[in-house]
């Protein structure tokens, strides 16, 4: 059987099994599989298969119907510009969370030898895709996640970072190394309750570590807000993402911690999805 037929036939399973990008997935898969880009898959339509090809396709195609999301079939996610391993121990990056990385780069026109901490590192992609853009930067990622933690340095070592980056599995609450000019952080902020809400992707496959943000979806952005406080410069910056409800609850937070809101920027939806603020430790906030 040729390439034309098994992606047709695994185009119908996914139809079937409402996998939005049914034909997509079916040729990334393949693509995998036969270890080729995916331009090789639609120019070389008639080309045979081998048995243990079809085979293992068959196999990741099942996983997909299931829901499996295809960045863990495959074990890779694009970011920003740069291509990241990734696995199950790990949130699959998102384009929205981007905005971070853009911001920063904004934001440090000029700057160098700055000291920057993602907290709740995961696969490393935030932090990486900024100290690939800022030669002179230096980072500290912390996770509490091992295979985090792991993941992370795998990427580092992928895109020649080691020698700019460290690394400590940690919570929030235990981290107090050092002083930082930046600090990044995607934390967990989905309501406990409202889990269940989300795509059978996510909710089935995804850490749920890396999503759970307690019972009002602040517990871990609190937790962030206070240590960034501890930990970051006068003057300093955090970057936050959010969801799109917590705008003000998360300005309050960051009012009582002494955090000046710089900004708060729309995703690609066009929501409320990322704060950026400033540490001032004398400010009137009679005045705000």
């Amino acid at each position: 059987m040729n390439i034309n037929f098994v992606i047709s036939e695994a185009n119908k399973i996914l139809s079937q099994a409402n996998i939005r990008y049914s034909k997509l997935d079916s040729e990334i898969l393949l693509s995998k599989v036969l270890n080729k880009e995916r331009d090789y898959i639609i120019l070389n339509s008639n080309k045979e298969l081998n048995k243990e090809s079809y085979s293992l396709f068959k196999q990741l195609i099942k996983l997909r119907s299931f829901g499996k999301p295809i960045a863990y079939l495959i074990g890779k996610k694009e970011f920003w510009k740069y291509e990241f391993e990734i696995n199950e121990g790990v949130l699959i990056p998102r384009p929205d969370t981007e905005l971070i990385v853009e911001q920063v780069l904004k934001l440090t026109k000029n700057k160098s030898n700055l000291k920057v901490l993602d907290i709740g590192v995961g696969s490393g992609c935030i932090l990486l895709s900024i100290l690939k853009e800022r030669k002179e930067f230096y980072g500290t990622g912390i996770d509490i996640n091992k295979k985090a933690i792991n993941l992370a340095r795998i990427n580092a070592n992928k895109l020649d970072l080691l020698n700019r980056i460290k690394f400590f599995q940690s919570d929030v609450d235990n981290f107090s190394c050092g002083k930082y000019d930046l600090i990044i952080s995607n934390p967990p902020y989905i309501k406990n309750l409202d889990l269940k809400y989300l795509d059978k992707d996510i909710i089935k496959y995804e850490p749920k570590t890396a999503l759970d943000g307690g019972l009002d979806g602040l517990s871990e952005i609190r937790k962030v807000i206070k240590k960034s406080s501890e930990l970051i410069k006068n003057n300093g910056i955090l970057i936050l993402e959010i969801a799109f409800n917590q705008k003000e609850k998360v300005k309050k937070l960051l009012f009582e911690e002494k955090f000046y809101i710089n900004k708060i920027l729309k995703d690609l939806g066009n929501n409320y999805r990322c704060i950026v603020c400033k540490k001032i430790l004398l400010i009137d906030y009679g005045n705000i």
